[in-house]
């Protein structure tokens, strides 16, 4: 199975987080994408940051579609890094084939990111390109230092299977969408949906029951999971 993972603390979520997914599901032939909303960014004020629940339920509603799982992963795993949370999937799903999927304003600050030599050592990358980001993204730190793993993307169907270091950019969405531009606006009062015709109703609890049964059997859980210590 190829899985996509697409971090973030979604607030809120828009339509470019549904994009890039969609986008990188059919250019790199995965067959699911988990959103992992994280409990707070560490590397961002997170004052002010709507509550959790409220973020995965608004997520799943914005995500709308089956392929797409809404998960709140790392504050049940008690994982703040992104290097633990995919070192804890890598090493429990060594029969998945995970994907890390971020937009170019991600690569741009990679290099930040703790471990971040080690979360390229640990999985494929697949970058999706924005507008703003994408002219200068790949000049970066992170991307001048990964160069050399970098994959031509015609070859974006055989990432999954690259042994990393490997990641690739995906040019075709180019949104100017951005949740940090979007909560200043929610914040003045002049905020605008998150997407054409989405609303953000919460849907029932069988759909988060669902999706924590899919990501049970293929994490093998036979109940809620641990906690991971330091």
């Amino acid at each position: 199975m190829r899985i996509g993972l697409f971090g973030g603390t979604f607030d809120p979520p828009h339509a470019a987080h549904r994009g890039a997914c969609l986008l990188a599901m059919k250019r790199i032939g995965l067959d699911r994408v988990w959103w992992l909303v994280t409990p707070g960014n560490p590397l961002k004020d997170t004052r002010g940051l709507a509550p959790l629940a409220s973020r995965v339920v608004a997520a799943r509603t914005l995500a709308d579609d089956p392929r797409i799982d809404v998960t709140d992963l790392e504050a049940r795993l008690g994982t703040p890094y992104t290097y633990q949370t995919v070192s804890y999937l890598v090493k429990r799903c060594p029969q998945v084939r995970f994907v890390w999927i971020m937009g170019a304003d991600n690569l741009r600050s990679f290099h930040r990111w703790q471990r971040w030599r080690e979360i390229a050592n640990l999985v494929p990358i697949a970058v999706v390109d924005r507008l703003g980001p994408s002219l200068y993204a790949p000049a970066g730190i992170a991307g001048q230092a990964l160069a050399y793993a970098r994959l031509p993307e015609t070859a974006a169907r055989t990432l999954p299977d690259r042994k990393p270091p490997a990641w690739i950019y995906l040019h075709g969405l180019k949104s100017p969408l951005s949740s940090t531009a979007l909560r200043a606006a929610r914040r003045s009062g002049s905020a605008r949906p998150t997407g054409p015709g989405r609303s953000l109703r919460p849907r029932t609890v069988s759909s988060s029951r669902s999706t924590r049964a899919r990501m049970s059997r293929v994490l093998a859980w036979p109940r809620s999971p641990r906690r991971m210590t330091s």
